[in-house]
Parts: structure tokens; sequence; C-alpha cells
């Protein structure tokens, strides 16, 4: 593609970089992610990639802005309580960069939909604050083939990692790291036991990168390892994990082919 005079100014850091230059940045224009949520972990995933320039944004998203949302949740101001949280991210990052096409999937992130969404992207990253969410997503995105860009948050720890699964060479999936959801009662959301809004900033910058490192194949991939964040103690941790032979999903045996045990 041809860059106009603006889009040079624009994308220049990102083109001086020997890595990246105008090929890449071309890649970064022509490619679409998926983002499933628009709260505090979409928030700066969703504001860093359309500044990037990447050319299709989809968010799914079904809930309004409330006060609470506001410590963390930067893509949305006080001015959008009440309203659309995909409306509220459409300005911002409309403000943020014109280029960027922006869609919107105003309904829940469900085995109904998940597929149908997906199929229209290129890679999913998931910034949803609930287990049932992160398994769809998984799920979803090894049927589909697609990268996922997984991070979660609760006080002041994050977690990030990158799932290839389908791609082989014993990477994992994410029910090979946890091969099913925590009892009821046993994590505590954020509303119960509370997040430190910069920690979440942290995390969704950090999927960023790594959303930017996969659609450019730049780096090493995170796929195959955990990325473990401490805030109080300033400490980042790097796990290498391997892909479990048994799972019901991505193993020798998969028992896993569609969503319905999703209760599609």
């Amino acid at each position: 593609m041809d860059f106009t005079d603006t889009q040079l100014r624009r994308y220049a850091r990102h083109i001086v970089l020997p890595e990246i230059g105008g090929a890449g940045q071309e890649r970064l224009n022509r490619a679409s992610v998926l983002v499933i949520g628009a709260g505090g972990l979409g928030s700066p995933l969703l504001m860093y990639l359309a500044a990037a320039g990447v050319g299709r944004l989809g968010i799914v998203d079904d809930d309004r802005v409330e006060l609470t949302n506001l410590h963390r949740q930067i893509i949305h101001r006080e001015s959008a309580l009440g309203q659309s949280k995909l409306e509220s991210a459409r300005r911002t990052l409309a403000d943020i960069n014109p280029d960027t096409r922006i869609e919107l999937h105003e309904t829940r992130f469900s085995a109904a939909n998940a597929l149908d969404i997906l199929a229209g992207y290129d890679l999913v990253a998931d910034g949803s604050d609930n287990f049932a969410t992160r398994y769809l997503a998984n799920d979803a995105a090894m049927l589909s083939k697609k990268p996922l860009v997984s991070a979660s948050v609760l006080k002041f720890e994050a977690q990030i990692a990158t799932f290839r699964a389908f791609d082989g060479g014993g990477r994992p999936c994410y029910r090979c790291l946890y091969p099913e959801a925590p009892a009821p009662g046993t994590v505590p959301s954020c509303a119960e036991g509370g997040v430190m809004g910069a920690v979440v900033g942290v995390a969704g910058s950090l999927q960023a990168s790594e959303v930017i490192k996969e659609i450019l194949d730049l780096g090493e991939s995170l796929a195959g390892h955990l990325l473990l964040y401490d805030a109080l103690g300033t400490r980042f941790r790097k796990i290498r994990v391997p892909a479990d032979p048994a799972c019901p999903l991505c193993g020798a045996n998969p028992t896993i082919r569609d969503l319905g045990h999703h209760g599609a």
C-alpha cells in the first residue's frame, strides 16, 4: 500500500525501526483483531492497537459504563457514564486513529456466536473478567486456528500468555494450564478482591505488545510460556508451560470437537 503523508508522519517511529519498517506497518494496517471486553484490559489493549495502526478492530461487549469502572478502564470518560461501553470505546479510538475501522459486537460472547464472530478476524485477544469466557475464548480460538493472546489480573498481580496450540510443537492451550475452572467462591472477582488500576494497564499494554508481535511474526512469541507480573515486588517471571498430552481440546485424543460443551 502507499502511505499518505499523514500516515508516514503518524507511523514514523514504527517505520524507522528496522524490525518493522514500511512492510511491517503495512501488515499492521491490513491486520484484524477481535478484542473480547472493553474494560480494564481491553482499554489499553484497544488504544495501543489503534495507535499502532491495526486496520480493523472488533470489540465484543454488552456492558455499560459505571463509575466503578473509571479507575482502570481508561478508554471511558465520566461523560460516558450509563452509556454503552462499545460506543464509548469507539469514540475514544476514533480520536486516537481515524484510520482504524472499529466493528462493534454488542452481545455477550457465547458458544452460540463465538465461532461466527471469530471467523472475520486474524487473531483474538481476551480481556474478559470471568473463567467461563476465558475457556470459551480458548476453545473457539483453537477450533478456529486463530492465535489467542490472553491476560488476567487480580489485586496486584497479572498473568499474560499467548496460545497457538493448533500449530503443534508442544505448545499448550489454556486448558493445558488450567484443566478445570476453580470451584465457585474460591477465586474472588475484581469486585470482591479489588484490583490496582495501573496493574491492569500494564497487563493490557503487554497484551497489545504480544498481539503486534504475533501480527508481525516479530521477536520471540510468548506461546508456550506464562508471564507473571507482581506489582508489589516489581517482579516479572516467565515460566515455560508444555502442552498436556491428555488435554481434551488439543491433546493426542481430543474429546472437545465443538462448542457444545459450553451450552450452545
